[in-house]
């Protein structure tokens, strides 16, 4: 592929990633007590909302601009995986397991984003070339 092609995939990889995440962040945050409820259903302290908002959104955001993009989306791995693991793992549940392998499938782009970096069009891309450009300057 070429340089621009590669970039732009990127890009838009990112942003398909990340905007699941950040829709779903304010989606809690404009249900908070029902989504904290939710999560105390299935044992999981609704003390966490606030983290889990933080890490929806913020992640979500941090992914889009590429910004520590790989270490970002090595924390969004684990936080999907552990998404699904807790809310739709229900081997009796087709419906509930399409959700969890869903999970475990943007679980998987998220490790390929952390191992490819945020591509060209990314902060990480642009901070790392003004630190060269500084460096050779100096």
């Amino acid at each position: 592929m070429g340089e621009r092609l590669n970039a732009a995939s990127a890009l838009l990889g990112r942003a398909l990633l990340s905007l699941i995440f950040i829709i779903s962040g304010f989606h809690k945050l404009a249900a908070y007590g029902a989504t904290a409820a939710y999560m105390d259903k299935f044992g999981v302290p609704g003390l966490l909302l606030p983290l889990v908002i933080g890490v929806e959104i913020g992640g979500g955001a941090l992914i889009l601009a590429g910004f520590h993009t790989r270490a970002v989306a090595f924390v969004m791995a684990g936080f999907t995986f552990l998404a699904g693991a807790l809310f739709h793992l229900a081997a009796g549940d087709p419906g509930n397991m399409i959700h969890f392998w869903k999970n475990v499938a943007i679980a998987g782009g998220f490790l390929c984003l952390s191992a490819a970096g945020g591509g060209a069009w990314s902060a990480d891309s642009l901070i790392h070339h003004r630190r060269r450009a500084a460096g050779a300057a100096g």
